[in-house]
């Protein structure tokens, strides 16, 4: 059954002190080579029935109004199959 999964992430201009923290933290654990971590977030949306073109523009409009601030952040919507 397909979900629609919105991915929300700061905006590139806005500090990310989770990100940093996580940038931080990773050669301490013996992790080398990543050059920067942004830390977002991600909501799975599951309907009843078929994904259409206006359950994909409903949940876009979700992510507009309630799941992103999008005065600092920025979001995708996309259609993503489950096993």
């Amino acid at each position: 059954m397909p979900r629609v999964v919105v991915d929300v992430m700061p905006k590139p201009e806005i500090l990310d002190p989770q990100g940093k923290a996580v940038h931080g933290a990773l050669p301490r654990l013996g992790f080398a080579g990543v050059s920067d971590v942004r830390q977002g977030k991600r909501f799975e949306l599951t309907f009843e029935g078929e994904i259409t073109a206006e359950i994909l523009a409903e949940a876009e409009k979700m992510a507009e109004t309630f799941l992103a601030n999008t005065v600092i952040e920025n979001f995708t919507v996309r259609v993503e199959e489950t096993d």
